[in-house]
């Protein structure tokens, strides 16, 4: 009798989309309004990406901290617990502002707290996600992920420019917590058997450090992951420091407005679209995977070097060429990650990435932010994306062998779906 056909979409790996289309829904949403609050507040590019900054902190203790245990206990409870707890306070923080009005150092402790929360629940969808992905389908279930926050943002960024100024910030965040609120709900119906690691015994301080040494020993000996992590913590902690300086160019830049800088995810997301498309229906053979990724590592960033030079038309095309190869490059990157680290590893290195990322996010989102108030928001971003460029070739070139090994190992449906 002939196998019947593996699928992507099981019960799990539905439920799970559906919970984070509604998460994002309300990220997209809120984060969207806070940005301008913030700028508008203070008019100042350093005192947004403070707040960026000082967000990014307790992702580089609470991973340490959290990454053993999950990798010894089920996931399934960090992830709805997080969820839970982040839409309630949302919900709380637009009750606040309906009644008292903005303070700085007010949304600087509740970005610190959301962000403890948050690290514990990212911790979790990002060990939790490729055991709900069916064995061979890598490839397409990170292609959905990738897909699904453009989705999400082309619809709601424009429409959250609307309902800033109609309904204000709080309703929104008072939304975006009813929808986080739904999510953890639904998540609350996976079925999945995760492996309680313990072996009866009570974790103490000297498993916890024991079993973080041998996480540290593990990646030590992955040169590759090494490289990538190295690369991608720099690339993203100055995207990150981007965003402060394109709402500022849009704000006061003749000619700009807040709705053209949302209209840019209109652009990302016809990119991305097209990019996640082809993801989930072409199998691109592992051995060109390093260097589609590689190309794309280099153009984005001289994308992002040009950008805020090129008439707005331009820019556009500028940011839907980005989406598309972006996009690739970050499912290949994924699943060929995903799948290269052991179970048993997976949140200790996911957690190493997240401590490399947040350590260079907070350092280089002030930097960024700081050659924003001495220098033109275009010859900052170009300096910065020509920095981007260089790192590339000092990171992932220079380490090609092992980091081309992870692509090239990473299982495709055609070996793995008999």
């Amino acid at each position: 009798m002939k196998n019947k056909k593996p699928t992507l979409w099981t019960m799990n790996f539905t439920l799970l989309i559906v919970a984070t289309t509604f998460g994002a829904v309300g990220g997209v949403a809120g984060g969207f309004a806070l940005s301008f609050l913030v700028f508008d507040e203070t008019g100042s590019t350093l005192a947004s990406a403070l707040v960026l900054a000082s967000s990014l902190i307790p992702g580089f203790f609470i991973p340490l901290f959290a990454a053993p245990w999950l990798d010894r206990l089920p996931r399934k409870p960090f992830l709805v617990f997080g969820d839970l707890v982040n839409g309630i306070l949302y919900a709380l923080a637009g009750f606040y502002l309906l009644t008292r009005p903005f303070t700085y150092l007010g949304y600087l402790g509740f970005s610190l707290l959301l962000a403890c929360l948050g690290s514990f629940d990212s911790l979790a969808y990002q060990s939790i996600y490729p055991n709900l992905i069916p064995k061979g389908m890598e490839s397409k279930g990170y292609a959905i992920s990738s897909m699904l926050y453009p989705v999400i943002t082309v619809v709601m960024m424009p429409l959250a420019a609307i309902l800033m100024d109609t309904i204000g910030v709080a309703w929104i965040l008072i939304g975006q917590g009813a929808l986080s609120v739904l999510g953890a709900l639904i998540e609350s119906r996976i079925k999945l058997e995760e492996k309680n690691r313990l072996d009866g015994e009570p974790y103490s301080f000297r498993r916890w450090k024991e079993d973080l040494l041998d996480g540290f020993s593990y990646l030590k000996r992955e040169k590759g992951l090494q490289a990538i992590f190295a690369y991608t913590s720099f690339s993203n902690g100055i995207a990150t420091g981007y965003d402060p300086l394109k709402i500022a160019f849009f704000r006061t830049a003749p000619g700009f407005t807040s709705a053209m800088y949302a209209l840019f995810s209109v652009a990302e997301f016809l990119g991305r679209s097209i990019g996640s498309v082809l993801q989930y229906k072409v199998e691109i053979p592992p051995r060109r995977k390093f260097g589609i990724c590689f190309f794309v590592y280099q153009f984005y960033s001289l994308m992002d070097a040009l950008l805020l030079w090129l008439p707005y038309p331009l820019m556009l095309a500028n940011r839907g060429m980005c989406g598309f190869l972006g996009v690739n490059s970050a499912t290949m990157r994924m699943a060929a990650m995903q799948s290269y680290i052991p179970d048993e590893y997976r949140a200790r290195v996911n957690a190493f990435d997240g401590i490399c990322y947040t350590a260079a996010s907070s350092v280089l989102t002030l930097v960024v932010g700081t050659l924003g108030e001495l220098l033109d928001y275009r010859i900052c971003m170009t300096l910065c994306g020509c920095a981007t460029i260089l790192m590339g070739w000092l990171t992932i070139w220079s380490r090609r062998k092992y980091v081309r090994q992870i692509y090239e190992t990473a299982p495709s449906e055609a070996e793995t779906a008999d």
